[in-house]
């Protein structure tokens, strides 16, 4: 269902509001540039800094912009049960062709909870959902027992996951319990070429934001089973991998996105900030070893 190269999506700001002028073009450069899906409001998007009406006209400019080119794989993920089905019925509204659902944060729900978290939405969402398991962010673990009963209940529903919790295992764990047609992505760029041989099938990234071409290709190759050129590619861009998390995140792919194009902001919203000197080096130096710079 998805696969490739798929571009968690910075958002970007100009002096305190969302830039949309700015993100449109942003869509249309991943697109050109061979991204197969776009996430916008994922964690890269600074989901848990953009108001309500921000979200979901972020889905919307850009569904509008994507104009069918590529899938749109909405967050709409929350900690509140009800937020979250709102945020799956604007993404309907503004033309998401699928739903990414963080598990609730904060609240630290049991396995039971997940479960009944997931059914509900699962019972009334008209999106295909894809589960989005990062346990270092959000304390909450969605084990894969519960991921692959809730594929069981609702195989026509909850159709992926983007698992960033780096245990590599979960990838047979889920191939074995839900089956191969189970649609697995990384949620980790450096971990994304194992993930392919033991049956994951593309990566939101936060890399592609910056090297989008570049992770299209190695994405390609992975596909096609070509390893010994995913490897090689995979080997260029790891510093670049590495430099997107020299700092907070998004901070460091925004400066990068900044050095590329003069209409994209480098600015952050609190609480967080730019990225440190050292990071911006580091970015530097990766992004002049790939030639973006």
């Amino acid at each position: 269902m998805f696969s490739g190269s798929i571009p968690a999506l910075a958002t970007p700001f100009r002096d305190g509001a969302f830039d949309e002028e700015a993100f449109r073009r942003f869509v249309d450069w991943q697109i050109e540039n061979g991204s197969s899906a776009l996430v916008p409001c994922g964690t890269t998007g600074e989901s848990a800094t953009i108001d309500n009406d921000e979200h979901h006209a972020i889905i919307r400019a850009c569904a509008e912009q994507a104009a069918g080119r590529v899938p749109v794989i909405a967050g709409a993920g929350s900690n509140d049960t009800q937020t979250a089905l709102w945020h799956i019925k604007e993404a309907q509204i503004a033309g998401a062709d699928a739903v990414l659902l963080v598990a609730p944060y904060y609240n630290r729900p049991s396995q039971a909870g997940l479960l009944a978290h997931y059914s509900y939405l699962a019972e009334r969402s008209e999106l295909p959902i894809v589960l989005y398991n990062v346990p270092g962010r959000t304390v909450t673990d969605l084990l894969p027992d519960t991921v692959i009963e809730l594929h069981r209940r609702f195989p026509d529903k909850i159709v992926s996951i983007k698992d960033a919790s780096g245990d590599l295992s979960r990838v047979v764990t889920h191939r074995m319990g839900a089956g191969p047609d189970f649609n697995q992505l990384s949620g980790d760029d450096p971990l994304a070429l194992a993930g392919y041989v033991l049956g994951q099938r593309g990566c939101i990234s936060v890399t592609a934001n910056v090297a989008p071409r570049l992770c299209a290709d190695f994405h390609a190759a992975a596909l096609a089973g070509d390893y010994d050129t995913a490897r090689a590619l995979n080997e260029r861009l790891y510093p670049l991998h590495r430099a997107m998390f020299a700092d907070a995140s998004p901070a460091p792919a925004k400066y990068a996105l900044s050095r590329l194009h003069d209409w994209f902001s480098p600015e952050v919203r609190l609480p967080l900030v730019a990225c440190s000197d050292a990071a911006k080096a580091a970015v530097d130096a990766a992004m002049e070893a790939l030639g973006l710079v």
